[in-house]
C-alpha cells in the first residue's frame, strides 16, 4: 500500500513539475516580447516629434514597469520561491 502511495506522490510531483516548466516557458516568452516591445517604443521616442514624446514615455514607463516585474518573476522560480519584497524601486 506504501508504495502505491508512494508512486501517487511521485507522478503528481512531475505534473507539478511540468506545469511550472510551462508557466517559466510563458513567462520567458512574455519578457522577450516586452523587451521588443519596449525597444520599438526607445526607438520611436528617438525620431518622435516633442507633442508625441510624452505619450510615447508614458508608454516606456509602463513597459519598463511591467518587465521588471517579469523578470523579477523570473528570478524569483530560480531561486525556488519569492525572495520577499518584489518592490525593486527602493534597491540599489
Amino acid at each position: 500500500m506504501a508504495e502505491i502511495i508512494q508512486l501517487r506522490e511521485i507522478l503528481a510531483e512531475r505534473r507539478r513539475g511540468r506545469a511550472r516548466s510551462a508557466e517559466r516557458a510563458s513567462l520567458e516568452q512574455a519578457v522577450a516580447l516586452l523587451k521588443q516591445n519596449l525597444s520599438s517604443a526607445a526607438a520611436l521616442l528617438s525620431d518622435a516629434p516633442a507633442r508625441d514624446a510624452i505619450v510615447i514615455t508614458e508608454r516606456i514607463e509602463k513597459l519598463a514597469a511591467i518587465l521588471r516585474y517579469g523578470l523579477q518573476m523570473l528570478s524569483d522560480g530560480a531561486d525556488g520561491g519569492p525572495a520577499g519584497d518584489t518592490d525593486l524601486s527602493n534597491r540599489s
